[in-house]
């Protein structure tokens, strides 16, 4: 056991309330979730940045010392990485994502250039009993996942965000909702459950006014799969719906329809499904909203109440998917009060959420 002091403290480990100093052990469990410290090997000029447990981002150089935690990555556009079978302080290991989340890397996007490497120094020790001095690997949440947590939304209506790929507008959308339904009175919380770690997300809905939000993070779960997805949802829409309940609540299933964090087997179960009160989809461009759309009402016997994202971002594609598929197509950066008085009306539907006022209609 020796003693380090860190440059950088990763957003992954931020249940962890790590110092700036730790003490590292030379033996390292391979598991999802364990704190690893890194030397950083190289500068990078592109995707260069880590968050910090606050959720400020800050500039990653080479020599840094950063505490991480280890996972894998399946991300469209961005890097592919899995869990290291066997690791020693000295190995090499790729810095992932933007969050922390330290493997090796498998595939690189060259919009990105390759990942950072990174020296392994050794596990970081926690303390759990006071005035011992025998410590153990640090991990990113307290115990394994219930695979069969059940669900309960008491009630509350919750707003599903689903997208036909990342970087399609859910978090914009997701964020217009909080915002617009707050206006209009309501408490509204917010939860990402599906992704690789990163609170990015979750705390712009905090900034659009959601009261109180939740990530996979905080279940232990750097980065979710077909296995721990649909899970990770029951557990976390049962803990927002819990006294003080929201109004609503609004979900983001981060990646896409087909992608490997598991949004499918979301989508798959019968619990889940039964309290999405309504599902907005946010696609890339026409062709991506009717494969979406698609996929939603034949595999899952979903209607999307809305579509938005780059594929509504202006008349030519808003006419073409209401014309083609029958589904109001808002943009939620330029019409946000449009897209959550939508909301509103499928809520209302299903006696959730009063609907927007003919006032507030006509004023859309």
């Amino acid at each position: 056991m020796r003693a380090i002091v860190l440059d950088k403290i990763a957003s992954v480990t931020r249940a962890c309330g790590l110092k700036r100093e730790v003490r590292l052990s030379d033996e390292i469990p391979c598991d999802e979730g364990v704190v690893v410290a890194v030397r950083v090997l190289h500068d990078k000029s592109t995707y260069n940045q880590l968050e910090l447990p606050s959720g400020r981002m800050a500039q990653v150089k080479r020599g840094d010392v950063i505490a991480g935690a280890l996972g894998h990555r399946q991300a469209l556009f961005g890097y592919a990485g899995h869990l290291p079978e066997t690791l020693a302080p000295g190995d090499t290991i790729h810095l992932l994502n933007l969050g922390g989340v330290l493997g090796i890397c498998d595939s690189v996007n060259p919009d990105l250039g390759p990942p950072f490497s990174c020296e392994v120094l050794g596990t970081v020790l926690r303390f759990p009993f006071l005035g011992e001095r025998v410590g153990e690997p640090a991990r990113i949440g307290d115990g394994p996942l219930d695979l069969a947590a059940p669900i309960d939304a008491r009630g509350v209506p919750v707003v599903a965000l689903v997208g036909s790929c990342m970087n399609a507008g859910k978090t914009a959308a997701a964020c217009a909702l909080v915002r617009e339904l707050t206006h209009a009175g309501l408490q509204v919380d917010g939860a990402k459950t599906t992704g690789v770690s990163l609170r990015r997300d979750v705390l712009a809905m905090e900034d659009a006014g959601a009261r109180r939000t939740a990530i996979f993070t905080d279940l232990g779960v750097v980065a979710t799969t077909e296995k721990n997805a649909a899970a990770v949802t029951r557990t976390l829409i049962t803990r927002l719906t819990a006294a003080p309940a929201p109004d609503v609540l609004v979900v983001e299933l981060g990646d896409g329809l087909l992608g490997a964090y598991g949004v499918d087997a979301i989508l798959a179960d019968a619990e889940v499904r039964a309290v999405l009160d309504a599902v907005v989809l946010a696609a890339n461009d026409p062709v991506a909203a009717w494969g979406g759309t698609e996929i939603l009402r034949r595999d899952y016997g979903i209607e999307p109440v809305a579509v938005t994202g780059p594929a509504t971002d202006n008349l030519v594609g808003t006419r073409l998917i209401e014309a083609r598929l029958g589904v109001p197509a808002v943009n939620a950066r330029s019409d946000g009060e449009r897209l959550a008085a939508v909301v509103r009306e499928a809520l209302a539907r299903r006696a959730k959420v009063p609907p927007s006022s003919p006032v507030e209609v006509e004023e859309r």
